[in-house]
Parts: C-alpha cells; sequence; structure tokens
C-alpha cells in the first residue's frame, strides 16, 4: 500500500495510492490514519478520486510528535568523513517546521555558504512502544518514505552538536509516499537510493549497506523513547555529499534537487533564495 498526505482546499487529507488516482480517506493526515484504531479498515475504504497529476503534495507526516535522525549509518560515508566505523548511532533531532512536501521549493538561507544534500530512508513508525525488540520493533514500522536531509554545513559544524545546521524550516522534504514494508521486501529492505543535481548523479547506493538497519534503530530508539505513530526515523546518508568533494560542491538558487529510493518515491524540489 503507498499512502500520502496531500493539500486539499480545507486543509490536507490521507489518501491512498490506486494506479493514477488517489482515494481520498476519512483522516486528516497519514498521522492522524496511523493513530486510529481501526486504521487497516479506514485506510481501506473507498472515497473521492482524485488524479494523482492534479495532487499536491504535503510532508507525508505533517506533524510528527518526533523527527529522530541518524547520522553516520553508511560505512562510504563514515569513511568519506574521516571518522571510524560507529558502535552505537549518532542521533539528533529535527522538528515539525523543517519538513516540507516532495516537490516543493526548497528555500536557501542568507546566512550560509554550504548548503548540502542528504538522500534518506526515512522509517514510519506505525505503533505506540517502548523498549521494543525483535518481532515487536518490526511490527512498528508502518512503512518507509523518502526524506531528504538538506543540510546547512557551516552551522551544523559550530558546535559538536549538529542541530543547528540540520533543523531550518521547510528544508526537509518527506514523502510523497509512505509504502508500506511488503511492497519492499520487508523491514530490512535493499532499496538503491539516489541523488541528482541539475541532473548529475551525486549520490548512490543502497540501504543494504545501512550499519544500523532500520529494525536495529527502531530498538535503540524505542530504548530511551516512547515511539508513536507517526513519528519519523531518518536513517542517515551515503557518501556522495557535497560537503566531502574535493573541492566542496554546494546547492545554490536554481538547482535542481532530485532523491529517490528505489520503490519508496522520487522527490524533486528546486532551491530558491529565502524571502525574508
Amino acid at each position: 500500500m503507498k499512502l500520502a498526505t496531500i493539500h486539499t482546499a480545507d486543509g490536507t487529507q490521507a489518501a491512498r495510492l490506486e494506479g493514477d488516482e488517489f482515494v481520498a480517506l476519512p483522516a486528516p493526515d497519514v498521522r492522524a490514519l496511523l493513530a486510529h484504531p481501526d486504521m487497516a479498515a479506514i485506510a481501506a475504504v473507498d472515497g473521492p478520486r482524485i488524479a494523482v497529476a492534479e495532487a499536491n503534495f504535503a510532508p507525508v507526516v505533517v506533524n510528527p510528535q518526533r523527527i529522530v535522525c541518524v547520522g553516520l549509518n553508511y560505512a562510504n560515508h563514515i569513511k568519506e568523513m574521516g571518522r571510524d566505523l560507529p558502535e552505537y548511532p549518532t542521533i539528533f533531532s529535527k522538528y515539525p517546521d523543517a519538513l516540507t512536501g516532495a516537490f516543493d521549493d526548497i528555500p536557501l538561507p542568507p546566512e550560509t555558504e554550504a548548503f548540502d544534500w542528504e538522500v534518506e530512508l526515512a522509517v514510519i513508525v506505525g505503533a505506540s512502544g517502548r523498549r521494543l525488540t525483535g518481532a515487536d520493533a518490526e511490527a512498528a514500522i508502518a512503512g518507509f518514505a523518502t526524506l531528504n536531509d538538506v543540510t546547512v554545513r557551516d552551522w551544523q559544524y559550530r558546535t559538536k552538536e549538529w542541530t543547528q545546521g540540520k533543523a531550518w524550516e521547510k528544508q526537509t522534504p518527506l514523502g510523497p509516499y509512505l509504502v508500506t514494508p511488503d511492497e519492499v521486501g520487508g523491514t530490512r529492505p535493499a532499496l538503491r537510493v539516489t541523488t541528482r543535481v541539475d541532473g548529475e548523479i551525486m549520490q548512490d547506493n543502497n540501504t543494504a549497506e545501512l550499519v544500523f538497519d532500520p529494525v536495529r534503530l527502531v530498538e535503540y530508539i524505542s530504548t530511551f523513547t516512547r515511539l508513536q505513530p507517526g513519528d519519523v526515523i531518518a536513517t542517515g546518508t551515503p557518501g556522495g555529499v557535497g560537503h566531502a568533494r574535493k573541492p566542496p560542491v554546494y546547492l545554490h538558487p536554481g538547482s535542481v534537487l532530485e532523491t529517490e529510493v528505489e520503490g519508496v518515491g522520487a522527490q524533486r524540489n528546486r532551491i530558491v533564495e529565502e524571502q525574508l
């Protein structure tokens, strides 16, 4: 199943993809749908139809309670950043207003000269739980989405803590879809992840190379916080980021950023000057 949150004249609405149409569901967004006690039944109902070509995508989860991000989770990215393989996941957070739609413009802040890309597989949590392990951790994964952790590098590295480079408004496209695990080979999928900037491939790897896979991340993160339906876990980016290139390559107004996770969804975002 593929689910989306789309903008309507009255706000946002959850929708199920069927061919080239969306079926509108009786929930204001995917987070509300996941939290519904009869989620499976609600997700299967029939309703008004909307052509995908006419849809205006919101972030697939509009207002998650948590956005937990993982850094340094592909071996080649760890090496290109000059670090050792980690014993534990590197964790940081974003705020809900950092999210934007899969096809929205991304504002480039005037405070940076180092605006970078990071394609990621995002885990969307579907059940509340603490200290989840094994089958319970797998069952808590509602599905996956494409995420781009667009980063303000010069702010990220001002200190050892990364949040100030990662949580800028409207810089993180999420979606267009939540795709259930059965469509992508389960809760530990092996999926190609790519980034193109102005048509040139910059990142090309596979989620099979994750140091900590989605189930392990759910286990680890749920140890210290109770995960809730709609929470987002960004699993990290592979090698090929602009900051690690020699010389570095960064995004600028007019850049076209295309990110894709195989079988999950593709994004296309144009970089624009932020309107102050």
